[in-house]
């Protein structure tokens, strides 16, 4: 890897250099060590209590020891024919900078889980069952299986008659995606629902169908989730159910049938039109009132919306509203929906009844720039769902931090895309074990004197401060093949790190360049000022100097920082696009 050929003639030599452990590392294993050569069980038990003021691991020797172990098991081939126990400098500089065996933020649930839906950030997917983009791509299980394995606890089912009307398909409505079976998608749920997180799975259903149809779809449900499927106790609930007490339990959302009636008579007054008039005048899931009135859009992109998020209901072919089926109301946990009238009415809070709206990621916008109040009281008590709008055809992300600074629960994501907003998605919910559950911070669950609410764009003085040190990196070289950064010689890395976060923390700042160096070492520390710690994110970002920054990645790693722990960020996960 270290020759690169610049012509036939010509062959450029690089040595390939082993980088050795930082400083600090070299430092702390002299002081814990005693004699600097090895380290036993019980000197990193003591590192491990004082230094990194480690609450993760058992402070116990036998935990110590097992620790031990498995670095030198994953290091040294040979270790269980060899009566080592202790740790080189080596030893103890792979595991500080492992993500497997330190990791840097805590894998245990550690938030109270006793508080009521409403009270957390969920891990939302949005047309869960999509293997590629929004117009074309094949439906499957299989997306909705990597979604649960990761810890997403909210996967969407658009629900749609199959063409002899008999049977139930899942597919994105009105566009070439080609469908799947509902069954095969509720048998997914069922098998992969708990691998990650033993916490609720909640279920929200885009329905097209008819009364039979819907008590077809009761019965599969009930009979593939059995005593998993949570059922209401009664049609109103006055607060939602906490995530501790639904545990193992399935949950179903969609609209109930008063909503839904009323929202399609003012929906489909026209509805016997020309198919093109028709489409034109549909709308959005929950957002007929969101339009900006002052953006042309074409045909072809409204079409396409009336097909993305249009309703959780239809009308059957001659334009007749279809009354819900009892036995299928009777399974909605969850209900959506929204009254009658413009955003503000929408954004009303209810005394004896919680619900979820759903607004697309446009709306969003809007109601927190006119109605910023309104929208983290309505959240306090109900559930918001933001979804993406419906031009994100290639099924690219929007920002989730507006959503989040203003409490909405459920940000839902095409978790088939790829990129920054994504990344970040996953480092939220790497949060909290990964349960796939966030206690929403306590300044978004209160409100002061005079009713007012936390502003996201208030210049707030620092509340504490993030000391980041970039060490090195490696791995590249086993991952890329030689030539991928450059095909004369190897890449030149700089890394990016910064904030995401609430607009008064949001920062970006960037290393030295290293040239021509697999393994650069760049030892050079940032401190970021926090206003809002606790929804700020650490990104590290590691670039080649002949690569884009807006896409390219060598590496990337973004991590709540409310959940690290003291030492520094111990590793970058590599990604090629």
């Amino acid at each position: 890897m270290g020759n690169y050929r610049v012509c036939w003639c010509f062959t450029r030599k690089f040595k390939i250099s082993e980088a050795e452990p930082p400083t600090d590392v070299k430092e702390a294993f002299k002081k814990y060590s005693d004699d600097g050569i090895r380290m036993t069980a019980d000197q990193l038990r003591r590192f491990l209590e004082d230094y990194q003021g480690d609450n993760e691991h058992d402070s116990s020797i036998s935990e110590a020891e097992r620790i031990v172990e498995q670095i030198l098991h994953k290091r040294h081939h040979l270790a269980k024919f060899i009566n080592r126990k202790a740790l080189s400098l080596e030893d103890f500089h792979h595991f500080l900078f492992s993500v497997d065996l330190n990791p840097p933020i805590r894998s245990q649930v550690h938030q109270d889980m006793t508080a009521p839906l409403s009270h957390y950030f969920i891990y939302t997917g949005h047309n869960s069952y999509l293997t590629g983009n929004q117009l074309s791509s094949k439906c499957s299980e299989v997306p909705i299986i990597k979604a649960l394995k990761r810890g997403v606890r909210v996967i969407e089912l658009d629900l749609w008659p199959n063409s002899s009307k008999k049977h139930v398909h899942v597919l994105h409505g009105r566009t070439l995606t080609s469908p799947v079976e509902l069954l095969r998608c509720l048998k997914a749920i069922k098998e992969y629902a708990f691998v990650a997180s033993p916490y609720p799975v909640i279920i929200t259903l885009e329905d097209h169908l008819t009364p039979d149809l819907q008590a077809k779809v009761a019965q599969m449900v009930t009979e593939t989730f059995g005593p998993m499927l949570y059922f209401p106790e009664s049609e109103k609930l006055e607060e939602f159910p906490t995530p501790e007490s639904l545990k193992y339990r399935i949950l179903i959302s969609t609209k109930p049938p008063k909503e839904y009636l009323e929202a399609e008579d003012d929906k489909h007054g026209s509805s016997r039109k020309s198919h093109v008039s028709s489409s034109s005048s549909s709308s959005d899931d929950d957002d007929s009132w969101s339009e900006e009135p002052s953006r042309n859009v074409s045909y072809e992109e409204k079409c396409f919306k009336s097909g993305s998020d249009r309703s959780d209901h239809d009308v059957d072919t001659e334009g007749k509203i279809s009354p819900l089926s009892p036995i299928y109301k009777r399974l909605i946990a969850i209900h959506a929906g929204k009254p009658k009238g413009g955003l503000k009415d929408a954004l009303k809070v209810e005394k004896d009844k919680v619900r979820r709206l759903s607004l697309a990621e446009q709306a969003l916008e809007k109601a927190v720039e006119n109605h910023r109040h309104d929208v983290v009281r309505f959240s306090q008590k109900n559930i918001l769902r933001i979804y993406p709008k419906g031009t994100r055809i290639t099924s690219t992300n929007y920002k989730p931090l507006i959503g989040w600074l203003h409490g909405a629960q459920m940000v839902a994501f095409n978790m088939q895309g790829y990129g920054r907003s994504l990344w970040l998605m996953h480092g939220m919910f790497r949060a909290n074990g990964g349960c796939g559950y966030v206690k929403k911070p306590d300044f978004l669950m209160r409100q002061g004197p005079t009713n007012e609410v936390f502003n996201r764009k208030a210049k707030l003085p620092p509340k504490t401060s993030l000391k980041v040190k970039i060490y090195m990196g490696d791995g590249w070289r086993f991952d890329f093949k030689k030539t991928h950064f450059d095909k004369y010689s190897p890449p030149d890395f700089y890394t990016r790190v910064g904030i995401a976060g609430a607009p008064v923390d949001k920062k970006m700042k960037k290393t030295k360049m290293k040239e021509d160096n697999w393994t650069p070492v760049w030892n050079e520390e940032f401190t970021f000022p926090l206003s809002v710690p606790e929804l700020a994110f650490v990104r590290i970002e590691v670039h080649d100097y002949n690569m884009s920054e807006k896409d390219d990645f060598a590496g990337q790693i973004c991590l709540p920082v409310s959940e690290l722990r003291p030492e520094d960020i111990p590793g970058i996960e590599r990604e090629a696009k």
